[in-house]
């Protein structure tokens, strides 16, 4: 069974290959949720989003605050993960700089001077971190009536983040 840093390690080697969380601000909008692509800097964030300035989620923070819950499943639905933090917009030239690249380059017209383009950061503080559960052994011992939550009890974690 993974200990709760190695599914913390799991975790961020995921996130960085994967790119997408569902975002979404702690108790605004009705929990509603968007799709983002994150860049990862360093072991353990912050998490950044290229967006832009009529972006609705980016216009709500100046409303409810920076509470942030994102979630997160792998490709491969291995490992999953549910978020909180802080979020906020930025704006400093020198970390779009460093960001920068072709994917982001796809989405405005004006390059890296496109007057739309903000930043959202999102500072993790702790997570929940679950390796997907399901196995043939569960499989099995469900078809026969015994009870597989001893196989999945040793598969989640809750980590700090910060």
């Amino acid at each position: 069974m993974p200990t709760p840093q190695e599914l913390e390690a799991k975790f961020w080697k995921a996130l960085k290959s994967d790119m997408t969380i569902m975002l979404g601000q702690d108790g605004a909008e009705d929990g509603h949720t968007r799709p983002m692509t994150v860049q990862v800097e360093g072991d353990h964030g912050p998490l950044w989003m290229f967006t832009s300035t009529d972006n609705a989620f980016a216009n709500s923070l100046a409303n409810y605050g920076g509470r942030a819950i994102a979630t997160f499943a792998s490709k491969g639905h291995d490992l999953f993960a549910t978020i909180h933090g802080t979020v906020r917009v930025d704006t400093d030239r020198a970390v779009v700089d460093r960001l920068w690249n072709s994917h982001v380059a796809a989405w405005y017209e004006d390059g890296k001077d496109d007057p739309k383009i903000v930043l959202l950061r999102l500072d993790p503080e702790k997570a929940e971190i679950w390796e997907n559960g399901s196995s043939l052994i569960a499989g099995i011992k469900t078809m026969i009536g015994r009870d597989p939550k001893e196989d999945y009890k040793e598969k989640v974690a809750e980590v700090s983040l910060n």
